[in-house]
């Protein structure tokens, strides 16, 4: 069993996935990985694997059928006496708590799933002076990379986004230019809102707005744009991820009626003491 169908079998299981979607692309396109460590059973078949790429944290899956036998516990402490010191959660579920607590892991990041069912047409968008939204075209690739490199210059997963990645995720066979918006002002790139929708669900997939535009209304506005069009697409519900220390993010997506649905946590070694702690 590949651990992509590994990932399956979990997810299936669980209602979340135990690798993020960068993990699953890199699987897909057989990266090198800096993590990957597979446990076989008698007969070979994988039944718990490991798995990191680049600087990323470690993600941890066990199949459904083997729980509750030690092995996800055996697998971590192999990690840790490795060196690898971060681990996430996914859905951060009841059994991941558990180990972590008794691993002496500590959550050190939360990521929010917020999810909004529609009752009816969402709140129209209100577009800032001198600002226009439109779709994507191709033109638009290079500065919407630009863009989300100084959006979240700060964050270790969409920062890291390049070209190359962009072109990865364009792809996909999810992806529909019709529902990529792009903010323009002064016949520049400033912002944009890129929308998934897989398995029935649609989602904010990505907001980013570049720092010098901030604070206007253009992430409310985009957002918007992006919801009205998964609601005329006849979809029920959506999701999005946000970080949960992220408060102005916060307070936009709940205005606009979205509610907390699940998470996702990052549990790390805690930091030791300083044993010589300057004055």
């Amino acid at each position: 069993m590949s651990l992509v169908e590994l990932a399956e079998r979990a997810e299936q299981a669980d209602g979340v996935a135990p690798f993020n979607e960068a993990s699953l692309l890199a699987l897909r396109d057989g990266a090198r990985a800096r993590v990957i460590v597979q446990q076989p059973d008698r007969d070979g078949r994988t039944v718990a694997a490991a798995y990191a790429v680049g600087d990323a944290p470690v993600e941890i899956v066990v199949d459904p059928a083997r729980r509750r036998s030690g092995i996800g516990r055996r697998l971590l402490e192999e990690l840790v006496a490795d060196g690898e010191d971060r681990f996430w959660a996914h859905g951060d579920l009841p059994a991941a708590q558990a180990l972590a607590a008794s691993s002496g892991l500590v959550a050190e990041r939360t990521l929010l799933v917020l999810r909004l069912t529609f009752d009816g047409p969402p709140t129209p968008e209100q577009v800032p002076d001198g600002v226009t939204l439109r779709t994507y075209v191709p033109q638009d690739a290079d500065e919407i990379v630009a863009v989300n490199a100084r959006a979240f210059a700060h964050h270790p997963e969409q920062g890291a986004m390049d070209r190359a990645d962009l072109d990865r995720r364009m792809s996909s066979d999810w992806f529909d230019p019709a529902g990529l918006f792009v903010a323009e002002r002064d016949g520049r790139v400033i912002g944009f809102h890129w929308t998934k929708v897989e398995d029935g669900i649609g989602e904010v997939y990505v907001v980013g707005i570049d720092p010098d535009a901030q604070g206007g209304g253009l992430g409310t506005a985009l957002t918007a744009r992006g919801l009205r069009h998964l609601h005329e697409r006849g979809l029920p519900v959506v999701d999005l991820y946000v970080e949960g220390d992220n408060a102005p993010a916060l307070k936009v997506y709940r205005n606009l009626g979205f509610q907390d649905h699940a998470r996702d946590t990052l549990y790390a070694r805690p930091t030791p003491p300083d044993p010589h702690p300057h004055p």
